[in-house]
């Protein structure tokens, strides 16, 4: 991939959506299925909740904001796993193992990103075509290009912002 976004980008990327939404939703059902067949057998060793209420309710976690962000935008299936505080100094594989992914080709970073060209208007995540901040999620086995992100986000606004005023870096740990 060159990291280039010419014309015609959006609608591949629209596709490759629709794929993935289908693919979940029919990972969904499965587990949706798997829980009604035998609620013996829990499909995650996780936190998990479904559209229903749970320990995740509690808005005082993060665990529990997150919920309730994600019930609120419809997410009906998600779950939480906790691991130990070494957990980024384990191998991939050991990581693959405690999350129960079936490579390490399946488990991802997020990556929290300032735009630190964007205008001084632009102080939020109120606009997400526009945004100070990006949360971008990077398979621990693929490289983070910065500039796909900053052709990504001028195609998304049609070209009616300047490249320039995207420059995604990582944000500064000690912003937290």
């Amino acid at each position: 991939m060159t990291g280039k976004v010419g014309p015609g980008y959006m609608e591949p990327l629209a596709d490759l959506e629709r794929t993935q939404t289908r693919i979940l939703q029919r990972i969904t059902d499965l587990e949706l299925t798997a829980d009604q067949s035998s609620d013996s057998f829990p499909l995650s060793s996780s936190s998990s909740c479904s559209a229903g209420a749970g320990a995740a309710d509690d808005t005082s976690t993060t665990e529990g904001r997150l919920s309730a962000i994600l019930r609120s935008k419809g997410v009906r299936d998600f779950s939480f796993k906790r691991v130990p505080s070494d957990y980024y100094d384990w191998t991939l594989e050991a990581r693959r193992d405690v999350l129960g992914a079936a490579s390490i080709h399946h488990i991802c970073k997020s990556i929290v990103l300032v735009n630190n060209r964007a205008p001084a208007h632009v102080t939020d995540c109120s606009d997400r075509n526009n945004s100070k901040y990006y949360v971008a999620i990077v398979q621990y086995t693929a490289r983070f290009n910065a500039e796909f992100v900053k052709n990504f986000l001028y195609e998304l606004n049609n070209g009616q912002i300047s490249k320039k005023k995207f420059n995604s870096e990582l944000v500064d740990v000690r912003f937290n």
